[in-house]
């Protein structure tokens, strides 16, 4: 089987689940490509899109929140009569990226962004593409305009418990496949904590604490260390700065110079994030919804904070209003969530049982066995067993 997945860069967690998804696919047998939309269209366009998503959820949030939220209650009803750069964008490269498409001859293509789903779709609807459609939603939620691509054969969406509000969204039932949002098989490998220390080489037995801010490391991670060290534990903080250099440089030096009974362990961009969840007994993130399945899978009780508006806001809520996480905010600050943790000893037990009712670690590798079941039935490709539910 030849797969073909397409992502947008806006925000590492699109890319990563490609990757995800990609690995399985060729531990499968299949012949894999995977494509940045833009990058192939436009690159100025493509440098547009991920600059103006970062500037805007970080710096304009409340217009990004109003526009968001404006999307998300009307779908493209409510732009129909207005300017539509994404529309335009690809109206334009439509042509350019059918080509790209006919080169590689997908037996499906599988969609990791909302972006490329439109794309697909406007392409399907001018018949320049024929082959199955997989969009993935890689959010607690279902993301504006994915009830506008009716092309798209398949929508995998991150919980059995976001159908109904799908279907209410407009998309059908039997387009729907709730699997989870996929994220490396690795998350599903088990991993004791013991052995997990052992390899990063700390104590299993003192209370860990996770902390990271995304792939650009946005989060003011020395005033959270500062004010946590004064609670009276002695933690272990494993903090992960991701790309952003100067925050690792920053805090290195604040651990070589802390004094204080805790450990601090400072970290770049990492690629065992598996592994400190494992030896972690929470995490302190924003609510990517990568970074939220990874915790998922690994039952990781979630403190989260300053989430970006729209989707990162609808991770929270999903998560608050199923138990498995705490919202840190301005009445309750991070101090005072991580207390009340770890001075309720049954807390972070009853999390982690909420969790695993919740999680889905075999993401990736159902996803891959559905696509490999409907596949091009010429093409011999394995198809591996999945485990009985």
């Amino acid at each position: 089987m030849r797969v073909l997945l397409l992502s947008v860069t806006a925000g590492f967690g699109h890319h990563a689940t490609a990757k995800a998804v990609s690995d399985q696919f060729k531990a499968c047998g299949a012949v894999v490509e995977t494509i940045d939309v833009y990058e192939v269209i436009n690159r100025f366009i493509k440098e547009a899109i991920d600059k103006g998503y970062l500037f805007s959820s970080k710096h304009t949030k409340e217009l990004y929140r109003l526009f968001y939220s404006l999307a998300e209650n009307s779908g493209q009803s409510y732009w129909s009569g207005a300017f539509q750069p994404i529309n335009l964008i690809n109206d334009l490269g439509a042509k350019k990226f059918a080509r790209c498409i006919e080169d590689f001859e997908p037996d499906v293509i599988i969609c990791t962004h909302i972006f490329a789903a439109q794309l697909v779709d406007e392409l399907k609807r001018r018949e320049l593409v024929s082959v199955p459609c997989y969009g993935i939603c890689t959010d607690y939620t279902l993301h504006p305009f994915w009830e506008d691509v009716p092309r798209i054969e398949y929508v995998v969406i991150a919980s059995e418990l976001l159908t109904h509000r799908c279907v209410q969204r407009g998309v059908g039932r039997d387009r729907l496949l709730p699997l989870g949002i996929p994220v490396h098989p690795k998350f599903n490998d088990p991993l004791s904590r013991e052995d997990a220390a052992a390899a990063l080489g700390i104590d299993p037995s003192r209370p860990t604490i996770l902390l990271m801010g995304g792939s650009m490391g946005y989060a003011n991670h020395q005033k959270t260390l500062e004010t946590l060290s004064e609670i009276g534990k002695d933690f272990q903080f494993l903090v992960v700065c991701g790309n952003n250099k100067k925050s690792q440089s920053q805090l290195g030096h604040f651990a070589e110079e802390y004094t204080g009974r805790c450990t601090i362990c400072v970290y770049g961009f990492v690629d065992n994030v598996d592994v400190m969840m494992s030896a972690s007994d929470c995490i302190i993130t924003k609510p990517g919804g990568l970074t939220v399945s990874e915790a998922l899978a690994r039952h990781l009780p979630m403190l989260l904070v300053d989430p970006i508006p729209g989707h990162e806001e609808r991770n929270v809520e999903f998560l608050l209003n199923n138990g498995m996480a705490m919202a840190v905010t301005k009445t309750f600050p991070v101090d005072e969530a991580v207390y009340n943790l770890f001075t309720n000893p049954g807390r972070i037990e009853n999390i982690r049982k909420v969790m695993a009712l919740v999680a889905h670690p075999d993401a990736t590798e159902k996803l891959v066995a559905h696509v490999l079941s409907h596949g091009t039935p010429e093409r011999e490709t394995f198809i591996p067993e999945m485990p009985a539910e």
